[in-house]
């Protein structure tokens, strides 16, 4: 995982304990996603580089705040734009 619970909890403002099995799902869905719109493993990302720690809480509070009815299309897009410079051409 490219990001903490932590983290994740300080950046949607989240005190409590109480949300915390559902961030880590969306945690893994985010983290997921973004390795994806990469195309590389989890193994060669940095993960300090800020836009992509941006992209992967940016996906989280998306997933969280809308549970009811995500665009998950419009995320993907929006990651897309999001991890540009470092996604690669082809697999």
């Amino acid at each position: 995982m490219l990001v903490t619970l932590e983290e994740t909890k300080q950046y949607l403002r989240i005190d409590g304990d109480y949300d915390d099995e559902l961030i880590k799902g969306l945690m893994a869905t985010a983290n997921d996603l973004c390795i994806a719109i990469l195309r590389q493993d989890e193994s060669e990302l940095d993960g300090e580089n800020p836009r992509l720690k941006t992209a992967i809480f940016y996906a989280v509070t998306y997933l969280y705040e809308h549970r009811d009815e995500a665009d998950h299309r419009g995320l993907a897009l929006t990651l897309r734009d999001l991890l540009t410079g470092l996604r690669r051409e082809g697999f």
